[in-house]
């Protein structure tokens, strides 16, 4: 026995009776998702080529500027093309990579911001 397809997907209400609304979310989240993205970018691309910023505290700044890229990434888009069109639905698979992605990048990150509480722990309080 086949299944239908819309059966596979899980379907996302939100704010679908209220159109306006979700215009003016679209726009919100896609600006400020675009200073996400161009903020780390140009915090990344700095300490990469500035030779004064390959110390390791720029270092751990880069590696939570590229988390945080993709911790945005993760999740975004996906809300951006909801909010925008017409089809608001997801596969089941779709949300489990999202899901997985969103919590695994938002764990690497909370484990990120401990070494770098760490360093600077070690640096004050503890210096060579």
């Amino acid at each position: 026995m086949e299944r239908n397809e819309s059966s596979r997907n899980f379907i996302l209400l939100g704010f679908s009776d209220r159109p306006k609304l979700e215009m003016v979310l679209f726009f919100t989240n896609m600006v400020f998702y675009f200073l996400a993205v161009m903020g780390n970018s140009t915090i990344i691309f700095l300490s990469m080529v500035d030779p004064r910023l390959h110390r390791p505290m720029y270092f751990f700044l880069c590696n939570l500027s590229l988390l945080d890229l993709c911790y945005t990434s993760s999740s975004i888009p996906q809300m951006l093309v909801n909010l925008w069109g017409p089809q608001k639905t997801i596969t089941y698979m779709g949300c489990v990579i999202q899901l997985f992605a969103f919590l695994s990048v938002g764990g690497i990150e909370c484990i990120l911001l401990s070494v770098m509480a760490y360093d600077r722990f070690v640096a004050v309080c503890k210096p060579l």
